[in-house]
């Protein structure tokens, strides 16, 4: 028999998480110990950033402190970190390249310094002069760099593929005249590569992207442009993923001071502007990079196997040294501070966060696969120091994570259990578009459930940046969305004097429902690859062995949208329309979107967001009269924008004049209902 005190015995709950993410996802519960963990690493590194190099503010100005600093009387002072050489020299134009004029000294850090006095009050060293260091290195040899922190790089190509190290002092400094704008309220991103936005086949400059391209973002309704291939790379077709000098712009494009004033020129244009930022790995060169600077395989990077990425032929940087950090999170803090970037793209962070860098491993959601001994986590830790010193000194900043695995709580503070990031991109929305288009036998095989969780699919309170095709899609090897519809049709048939095929009619009328049903259902932001909004017609290859150096397919043709015999303004123009209208209805920023019909039969689809009811009919050839749709707002309303207009390459099928109203009875889950006619393979977008 029991006893009153047998009976009073209880299983005491457990103790909320004093984490967000985790009282708010049980499932993450049983990670909570490697959640505290790499958050207590974190909290060691702010405590040792802070009693050792006074805070994140000071340890991130490294820029102030290595390289070549002018002093306020015009010496030269220049420090570099290079612990395993035995010593160093400065040599260069300014003093005919003795080798050992200019001996610097060692310090207990294994970082070697030099101050160069004036001459005559001025810089000895003249501006835009090339300069290297010379360093002894255990077993006696003698190996030759570009310093570390060099501002600016030049490539003869005439002389060497490699590049130069030059002192960058210009008489003049730019002096921005902009304020940074506010943050968006919902990001609309034009990702763009200053090289290839030229029409013409030529390398494109800093100042016809300022005259030419940002004036056209600014039309097309977009409120941020993120730069690719800024950061130095020794290879221009790798697209800027190879890079030989962090703290140097593509001297390809122009002068550091001509990209100062593009960011300034689109901030007081209001747009905000993003660097793609690589720091998950660095070039294998040596002579113009970082690898193997001071004879070591180990300085920046971790040595061995670890140390080298198989598939990318790059080394990987060793997040849990003290010297690396301070590299790296001075590199973010240059280019905000100094050319007043707004925030950050951080390339391959699935490749940062796994020691298996993501290659061979499906993700299949299991959490089982985002915490344990397949996750780096010093570089994990690496990323929380980052976000967090980013947004702590510059509050409206944004940073994007270009994630394939679904990390959880990558876009959730540090505090809450997470990694910092603002965004994640929805790498697996692009790659769906793609498999529908090359691998379904019909359209009617369009499986619009799947599309559409695959849209809706992502974590509570995380934010994400949906897009249809980004920059991969462009690339030679692949194809982008219109490329996969129209083909070579884009050649022959997409000029207003040859007849509406088949063909380029589906392919205008799809790319526009797909571009909107994944700006309107995917996330809270959208990206856009430059010409891609009005399908461009030719991929993107940059000059390279394999197709003799040509500059034909790494432009962009922006001279097609003004041509109106072409139809390529259509696209373009609805592109326009689509942003545009999110800025008036704000869908971006609002609640996700309620899906009240997904019919397989009929293709059709509809759901409301922002004050907006979106019906989608992907049907190939049917179209429905009186089509009885739900909606859960009772009154009065009308279409604000079709596909199907004449102006944007449609049949005018849809009158924007009708009014419409609905009537109280539930349908499809939804309070009330309306009629509609729902042309094929049409968007109509109604507001209330």
């Amino acid at each position: 028999m029991s006893t009153s005190t047998d009976q009073s015995r209880a299983v005491a709950a457990p103790a909320p998480s004093k984490f967000a993410v985790i009282r708010e996802d049980e499932y993450l519960a049983p990670f909570e110990p490697a959640i505290q963990h790499r958050t207590d690493k974190f909290a060691n590194w702010v405590e040792t950033i802070n009693t050792h190099e006074g805070g994140f503010d000071k340890f991130s100005r490294g820029y102030e402190k290595y390289g070549f600093i002018v002093e306020k009387n015009n010496d030269i002072t220049y420090r570099e970190w290079a612990p395993n050489a035995l010593a160093a020299y400065l040599v260069g134009d300014f003093n005919g390249w003795d080798r050992n004029a200019n001996p610097m000294k060692k310090n207990d850090f294994g970082v070697f310094e030099l101050t160069i006095p004036n001459t005559n009050g001025q810089p000895a060293i003249p501006h835009n002069s090339k300069v290297k260091i010379s360093m002894e290195i255990p077993g006696g040899e003698r190996i030759e760099r570009l310093p570390a922190w060099s501002k600016r790089v030049i490539q003869d190509m005439t002389v060497s593929p490699l590049y130069d190290a030059v002192f960058w002092n210009p008489p003049q400094t730019y002096t921005f005249k902009n304020k940074r704008p506010p943050t968006p309220r919902a990001t609309k991103i034009y990702e763009a590569h200053v090289g290839i936005s030229s029409p013409e086949p030529k390398i494109g400059s800093y100042k016809e992207f300022t005259k030419d391209v940002l004036p056209r973002i600014k039309a097309l309704g977009y409120n941020t442009i993120q730069l690719m291939a800024i950061m130095e790379h020794a290879y221009y077709a790798s697209f800027g993923y190879q890079v030989t000098s962090f703290f140097a712009i593509s001297s390809r494009y122009g002068t550091p001071e001509e990209l100062m004033e593009l960011i300034d020129t689109a901030h007081g244009m209001g747009l905000t502007v993003l660097l793609d930022v690589v720091h998950s790995h660095a070039s294998n060169n040596s002579l113009d990079g970082l690898n193997m600077f001071d004879g070591s395989g180990h300085q920046y990077f971790h040595e061995g196997p670890k140390g080298r990425h198989e598939l990318w032929d790059s080394r990987l940087f060793n997040y849990g040294s003290h010297e690396v950090l301070r590299f790296l999170l001075s590199n973010l803090r240059f280019y905000m501070e100094v050319y007043q970037f707004d925030g950050f793209r951080f390339d391959g962070v699935t490749s940062m966060m796994y020691t298996h860098h993501g290659i061979g491993a499906g993700f299949s959601g299991g959490y089982h696969e985002y915490f344990g001994e397949n996750v780096d986590e010093e570089a994990v830790v690496y990323l929380m120091l980052a976000n967090t010193m980013i947004h702590d000194l510059y509050p409206h900043s944004i940073t994007i994570a270009e994630d394939v695995s679904g990390m959880p709580a990558l876009c959730r503070t540090v505090q809450e259990g997470g990694i910092g990031f603002d965004y994640r991109l929805s790498m697996a929305v692009p790659d769906m578009w793609i498999k529908l288009l090359k691998e379904s036998k019909s359209d009617m095989s369009w499986d619009l459930g799947n599309i559409c969780f695959t849209l809706t699919n992502r974590r509570y309170k995380e934010k994400s940046i949906c897009y249809a095709e980004s920059h991969d899609q462009a690339l030679v090897g692949d194809k982008t969305l219109a490329f996969w519809m129209m083909d070579k049709e884009m050649y022959t048939n997409m000029s207003e004097l040859t007849e509406l095929t088949v063909v380029v009619d589906r392919g205008l009328a799809l790319h526009k429902m797909i571009r909107l049903i994944t700006h309107a259902l995917g996330g809270e932001g959208y990206l856009n690859f430059e010409g891609n909004e009005f399908g461009h017609p030719e991929w993107l290859d940059f000059p390279r062995a394999g197709n003799n150096d040509s500059y034909q397919h790494a432009r962009r043709q922006f001279n097609l949208i003004e041509d109106d015999l072409l139809r390529y303004k259509y696209l373009w123009r609805f592109d326009q329309s689509m942003n545009l209208l999110e800025d008036e209805f704000q869908w971006l920023s609002s609640p996700q979107a309620y899906v009240s019909l997904k019919n397989e039969s009929d293709k059709v689809c509809v759901f409301e967001r922002g004050n907006l009811l979106f019906v989608f009919n992907f049907h190939p050839t049917d179209s429905f009269t009186d089509y009885r749709v739900g909606t859960d707002w009772a009154g009065k309303y009308k279409v604000v924008l079709s596909s199907d207009d004449e102006n944007f390459g449609g049949h005018d099928r849809i009158d924007k004049s009708v009014e419409h109203f609905t009537t109280p009875m539930e349908w499809n889950g939804r309070k009330n209902w309306l009629q509609l006619y729902v042309p094929s393979r049409t968007v109509q977008v109604l507001a209330h």
